[in-house]
């Protein structure tokens, strides 16, 4: 059980996730997480091409494959699809 303890611990520490705050519908709670796993991704890919362990080219080409993946779960998603406001002169005529 100390052991689990520590390794979530770790976890929490290497990966730490912040609370969502949007509209609670499925698909954003996913898009969200989804979100977070891409920029935790580019942060370590972004600091292994500063330390040198990564070259710039390998650092770009992982971070354009994160990016499809991301922008594919985003349409899988169906978000930005739904009408998020009311255009001004549609509220004049109402």
């Amino acid at each position: 059980m100390e052991q689990f303890d520590k390794h979530r611990d770790m976890e929490r520490f290497l990966c730490p996730r912040a609370s969502y705050r949007g509209k609670l519908k499925p698909e954003h709670l996913v898009f969200n997480a989804n979100l977070q796993e891409f920029s935790h991704k580019v942060s370590y890919i972004a600091s292994l091409q500063t330390g040198g362990k990564l070259e710039p080219n390998e650092a770009y080409e992982q971070i354009k494959a994160l990016w499809k993946q991301l922008k594919r779960s985003k349409k899988e998603l169906g978000i930005g699809n739904e009408l998020s406001y009311v255009q001004p002169d549609l509220l004049d005529e109402a």
